[in-house]
């Protein structure tokens, strides 16, 4: 690393893990130290949890940070306020970027997650060079995160991007929010655990009871692995939970006309299954797909990195609105 060089560190905080990263002004994207931890559902706890994270970084790194950058899920307000995250849901009104600062004496950015990650993808990853861009997390919830004519989409509170909570089924079943039917139920990684259970019950998915022990006990990551091996039943529950996904990407596609549709998140690691299958159901769905020039459908090339990225791109930058 270059004596000139700074650090930087970036959190992703989700609704079960936190993930961090040390990167160096010389090459942003990729991490010299990597932390994670799980993510502690009460206001305080959350605040000493990232301040382990990064104090543990910085350990590592033999340095100080310069900047450091928050990505969290949920309702993130342009002060660094998290008003609200259906995934964390004990965490109301918490001042992250006050209470960190006190902390760590330096500056502090704090925004979306998945705000963070398409920022990552649109300057480094598999949107670059794009400049209507909207990023799909795919993760406990699902996130979204666009970038309109090559520069950041935030909304008049910052809270623009909460897709996830677009009604796809009026009549579908109550949500932890108490909505009923949003896409996130049915296209997060708990609706693709869900889908998999489904599916074994009606004595579709023997596999996976093998392979999880019980029904109750299938999740995402059994459909994953499953996947990987080609198990014929995982690749129909997969199709069905790309159906899912891209009721939602159809809805982006019919409002915002991206050109590129970027899927980010731990479910990326299912891979080529993944956005084939999506890319191929979104085209399916959006209204004149015939007549239309088709959106592309990618899969992030920072992987499940792309929003601690962003939240340190973010922080070296000090984009704070």
């Amino acid at each position: 690393m270059d004596k000139t060089s700074r650090m930087f560190c970036g959190l992703d905080i989700g609704g079960t893990k936190i993930l961090g990263l040390a990167v160096s002004s010389d090459d942003p994207v990729t991490p010299v130290a990597t932390r994670r931890t799980a993510t502690i559902n009460d206001g305080d706890g959350l605040i000493v949890s990232m301040i382990e994270v990064i104090t543990s970084l910085e350990a590592d790194c033999g340095t100080s940070f310069s900047a450091v950058g928050v990505g969290i899920a949920g309702l993130v307000e342009s002060t660094g306020m998290l008003r609200y995250s259906p995934n964390i849901d004990a965490v109301i009104d918490l001042d992250v970027r006050r209470r960190l600062r006190a902390e760590l004496r330096c500056p502090v950015v704090v925004d979306n997650e998945a705000t963070a990650a398409a920022w990552a993808e649109s300057q480094y990853g598999a949107a670059r060079g794009s400049r209507y861009v909207a990023l799909v997390a795919l993760g406990t919830g699902v996130g979204t995160g666009f970038v309109f004519d090559g520069r950041l989409y935030r909304g008049w509170n910052g809270f623009a991007g909460e897709s996830g909570h677009m009604t796809v089924e009026m009549s579908g079943p109550e949500h932890v929010t108490g909505a009923n039917g949003p896409w996130e139920y049915y296209a997060s990684g708990r609706g693709l655990g869900r889908l998999a259970r489904q599916a074994a019950q009606r004595g579709d998915f023997d596999a996976a009871v093998e392979a999880a022990g019980s029904v109750q006990d299938i999740r995402g990551e059994h459909v994953h692995a499953l996947v990987a091996a080609g198990e014929p039943d995982a690749l129909a529950v997969l199709d069905d939970f790309c159906y899912h996904t891209a009721l939602g990407v159809a809805n982006l596609v019919h409002v915002l006309d991206p050109e590129m549709v970027v899927l980010a998140g731990g479910l990326v690691d299912i891979g080529e299954p993944l956005v084939r299958g999506v890319e191929t159901w979104t085209h399916r769905l959006v209204l004149g797909g015939e007549q239309r020039r088709p959106v592309q459908v990618v899969l992030a090339q920072l992987g499940s990195n792309a929003s601690a990225v962003g939240a340190a791109l973010l922080a070296a930058a000090n984009q704070v609105p």
